[in-house]
């Protein structure tokens, strides 16, 4: 086998040579450079989950990225003593309440928009379109607190849910490319069979779209999850509905935050395991979603 490589390799013109040297030394840098953001993205979760179970002192004087002793006590202190089973249930409901939000209000967007005429539909996309690059972040923070409050939403998930599904630009302009894929003779034909507009959508376009469903959902949950600044906002007023990401956070500024870094950490697993587990569960209908999106969108 080594003698036919070899004879192939002599056989080569030094173009051909030339060329081989070149692909073999771009798929080295290639690996290379997967290999070092694979361990730049995974080293700060391993190191988190593993320390998660080490003792506060050997957590910060370092030593051994395993735990000499492993300590289940970290998690027992933190669901018992620290209300984190709560916090954990609170932010479950916060993700779900948007994500049904999010998919149900930006499907049916994206649906009017791809497939209805109607007057300022122009002006209305354009719009949609301009706010995708437009940022107020923290600075509506107080008039969307006012008008949450005086609509009676302030004490409650669903109205944190509501402020985190947002506007929505991004989902609706992707959901509507997969919607103009679908052809409309789907939607004549079910209109001479007596379907109305909503059975239209829900019988025959949502079966079409449920990758680039998946997908918005998806990140729906994690924008949910992984939210602290508008959670710690909305619920200073309700401590009860904290969620686990506010409330890891609060660990780092209490007064025994120097005596606690053990418990951060497990309260930080607690925290990044489900969203693990879901993007797992989910990671076939992400790259679905995404790579099929890239030809019809």
């Amino acid at each position: 086998m080594g003698k036919v490589k070899r004879l192939h390799w002599a056989s080569m013109r030094p173009s051909e040579r030339r060329d081989a040297v070149i692909s073999i030394f771009g798929k080295i840098i290639k690996w290379v450079f997967v290999g070092v953001m694979c361990v730049f993205t995974l080293y700060p979760v391993i190191y988190t989950l593993l320390g998660s179970f080490k003792t506060n002192a050997e957590l910060t004087l370092g030593g051994n990225i395993l735990p000499e002793t492993w300590q289940i006590e970290n998690y027992i202190y933190a669901f018992q003593k620290l209300d984190f089973g709560k916090y954990t249930v609170n932010s479950i409901v916060l993700a779900v309440l948007t994500v049904i939000f999010t998919v149900s209000t930006s499907s049916m967007a994206a649906y009017v928009i791809a497939r209805r005429n109607f007057p300022g539909k122009k002006i209305l996309s354009g719009c949609y379109l301009a706010s995708m690059f437009i940022s107020v972040g923290s600075v509506a923070l107080y008039p969307l607190y006012s008008l949450l409050h005086s609509v009676g939403l302030t004490n409650n998930m669903v109205g944190l849910a509501l402020l985190l599904t947002g506007g929505q630009a991004a989902n609706i302009f992707m959901i509507a490319g997969f919607v103009r894929s679908v052809p409309k003779e789907l939607d004549e034909a079910a209109i001479i069979d007596g379907a109305g507009t909503f059975r239209i959508f829900w019988q025959i376009i949502v079966p079409a779209i449920k990758p680039i469903l998946g997908v918005v959902a998806l990140f729906a949950f994690r924008t949910a999850w992984n939210e602290f600044v508008t959670a710690q906002v909305f619920t200073m007023s309700n401590p009860n509905l904290k969620t686990l990401s506010v409330a890891v956070a609060n660990l780092r500024y209490s007064a025994n935050a120097a005596a606690e870094w053990h418990i951060m950490t497990a309260g930080a697993s607690i925290a990044l395991l489900p969203i693990l587990i879901v993007y797992l569960l989910a990671n076939r209908q992400f790259i679905s979603g995404l790579t099929a999106g890239a030809v019809k969108g």
